[in-house]
């Protein structure tokens, strides 16, 4: 019999639609995995170092009996600034002296994310010296006996040597990787022992010192350098550091709420203002200032370490103030470095943990050091491991470049962690990027090869995992 054109029309017509209705029926775990988890492996035996590995895993609808870690995108928590270092004085410094060639080959291995780059997009720097310059300084220096209450001989000198021009290079290869400022003292004069190290800032020179933050944020945009956030204080109940500063919590939000913030606010300054920089011990140092209200206005949020204290202590900030921020700023690796304990003990407690518990970025302390692990002040870190050891134009990459790889790459800024369950044997956290994908990262901290499978809305992938080793997986 002869269809007629009017036939044909018809049943291509419910053909398409047939076909419409059984792509609407198909599992949407399936859909949105695009049928395949990309795999990073870093192995503390080192037989894999944030390494892709070979073949991407499929979903399947097929189910096991092993650890399932289960994935769930509708329920979200905190956005992520990024991951990264403490670009030290000494960091700069050695940088600064390869040649320009292997000087660029290094940061666009670090600050890219184009090919085998680790993509890092937080750096933290010191406002004045930290204790891993080659020498201390601020910003204001006088003799004995001297004082400059308008700042009228504040300059970034001292900086612009090393710790202006690498930054800028960085710049150069992600202008939106986010700068954080973090002062270890304040001039000396402005002290009440009139030295670098410990004293405490005298209340007659608290606008002066709220002023000399204003003008290193300008100065440094005037260089091309946004310093996106300052902490008021590193580690403020440690003035035993060269340099250092006690500055107890009381004195902190006087300083906040007399001084630093109406300074920002009358300098039109965006810069976020963080609250406390030290261990996970004191929970009650950055609370007692949020409960301020004149205090809490000015803040966005809290910065850890983690020498002290258990990393929940930062829910336990969260809890008692949700609307104000997180982030995790410093950890050292002593020296030489230890890839099977280090990688272990700070994936599971700042890459997992600290994000877990709602911080915004995760930085591991310096950079970079030399093999001797200098340059460092009289009095400073002889032990901090940098997370590359410079010797000359020499790169090795140590335990902290592996720990930031695995999230850095592909947890992008503007990334939001999900909800993934998680327990002992595989510590892990997700979240949800900026370009629509998944990321896990999945620490394996059993004492033998552990199977498991990932699950999202009703399918899976199955995989595992050597002891000790971390996956970062992507879909």
């Amino acid at each position: 019999m002869r269809v007629r054109p009017f036939q044909k029309f018809t049943a291509l017509y419910i053909v398409i639609v047939l076909s419409l209705l059984a792509g609407c029926q198909r599992s949407p775990g399936l859909q949105s995995a695009s049928g395949a988890v990309e795999v990073w492996l870093t192995n503390p035996d080192r037989s894999a170092l944030f390494v892709k590995q070979p073949g991407p895993l499929p979903f399947s609808t097929s189910t096991n009996q092993n650890p399932t870690i289960d994935i769930d995108e509708t329920q979200q928590f905190q956005s992520i600034d990024g991951f990264g270092y403490t670009l030290t004085g000494g960091s700069a410094m050695l940088l600064s002296r390869m040649d320009a060639n292997t000087k660029a080959a290094l940061l666009r291995e670090l600050f890219s994310t184009e090919g085998n780059s680790i993509g890092v997009s937080y750096l933290r720097v010191s406002i004045g010296a930290s204790d891993l310059d080659d020498r201390v300084f601020s910003y204001d220096d006088l003799p004995d006996g001297q004082t400059d209450v308008r700042l009228d001989k504040f300059s970034l000198d001292p900086d612009r040597t090393y710790l202006i021009p690498i930054p800028k290079a960085i710049l150069a290869i992600d202008p939106t990787i986010r700068i954080l400022g973090s002062p270890w003292s304040p001039p000396a004069w402005m002290k009440t022992n009139n030295n670098a190290k410990g004293g405490s800032l005298k209340p007659e020179y608290y606008d002066a010192y709220a002023q000399y933050f204003v003008k290193y944020i300008k100065g440094m945009k005037a260089e091309g350098i946004r310093i996106d956030a300052v902490t008021i204080q590193n580690e403020p109940l440690h003035p035993g550091n060269n340099p250092s500063l006690l500055m107890l919590p009381q004195e902190q939000a006087t300083f906040i709420k007399k001084s630093l913030g109406p300074a920002f606010n009358a300098a039109g300054l965006d810069t976020k203002i963080i609250l406390y920089d030290h261990n996970a011990d004191r929970p009650d140092y950055p609370i007692s200032i949020l409960n301020d209200i004149e205090a809490r206005k000015y803040v966005d949020g809290s910065a850890f370490h983690l020498y002290g204290g258990p990393v929940t202590a930062l829910t336990e900030v969260h809890n008692a103030h949700p609307d104000k921020n997180l982030y995790f700023t410093e950890q050292w690796i002593g020296a030489p470095g230890n890839l099977k304990g280090d990688l272990g003990w700070h994936v599971k407690n700042l890459i997992i943990g600290a994000t877990r518990n709602w911080s915004r970025a995760v930085l591991e302390w310096n950079l970079a050091a030399d093999p001797k692990q200098e340059p460092h002040t009289p009095g400073g870190c002889t032990e901090c491991l940098g997370a590359i050891t410079l010797n000359g134009n020499t790169v090795t990459r140590n335990p902290a470049y592996y720990i930031v790889a695995v999230a850095s790459k592909f947890v992008r800024p503007g990334s939001v962690r999900i909800q993934s369950n998680t327990s002992d044997a595989l510590p892990n956290v997700a979240f949800k990027t900026p370009d629509g994908r998944n990321v896990l990262i999945v620490l394996n901290a059993t004492e033998f090869t552990q199977p498991f499978s990932i699950r999202e809305k009703g399918v899976l992938v199955s995989t595992s995992l050597p002891t000790g080793a971390v996956g970062t997986y992507i879909w």
